[in-house]
């Protein structure tokens, strides 16, 4: 029983998230030769105030690119 997790920074739709896990569970079903209905995904959300990458939050990564624009 193959499980995923997916860590993201919040902001995305219902939609893109299923279609997500939809293509992962996919991606597992073939190379892990399982059916669908063994593979479980699951996404975690952070807000974007509370992850971090090189030293500044992604928001305010989201802030500066936007700066930029």
């Amino acid at each position: 029983m193959p499980e995923i997790h997916v860590y993201l920074a919040a902001g995305r739709s219902d939609e893109v998230k299923k279609n997500l896990m939809l293509d992962i569970t996919h991606a597992v079903t073939k190379n892990c030769d399982v059916s669908a209905d063994v593979v479980t995904v699951q996404i975690m959300e952070s807000p974007l105030t509370e992850k971090m990458k090189g030293g500044l939050t992604f928001l305010e990564r989201k802030n500066q690119a936007a700066q930029k624009k």
